[in-house]
């Protein structure tokens, strides 16, 4: 079952953050993860206001979404986010596709 980073994501900094950017892409890849949604743009519907950036990544399985986030490499391509951004990410399984 794939599974899903879902991430909202408010800049501060924006010349640190994109540390950030640069780095990141290449751990989510080296865990088969895919970038569906990146900052693109959003409209709240429900809920909070509307981050600034919202990202999806797609991982084959929910245990390499965790093993990405926990991974040496992702925390230290974090740790050039702290203080650039606040975030809230969730790592969520996906379903069957739903028909009719």
């Amino acid at each position: 079952m794939k599974a899903y980073w879902i991430a909202h994501v408010d800049v501060t900094d924006p010349a640190q953050y994109v540390l950030y950017t640069q780095s990141a892409p290449a751990v989510f890849a080296q865990y088969g993860g895919r970038l569906l949604a990146r900052g693109g743009r959003s409209q709240a519907m429900e809920g909070r206001a509307t981050p600034q950036r919202s990202v999806v990544i797609e991982f084959d399985s929910y245990a390499q979404a965790q093993a990405c986030y926990q991974s040496r490499e992702y925390q230290q391509a974090a740790g050039l986010r702290a203080g650039a951004a606040r975030a809230e990410v969730i790592i969520v399984e996906g379903c069957e596709a739903v028909t009719g």
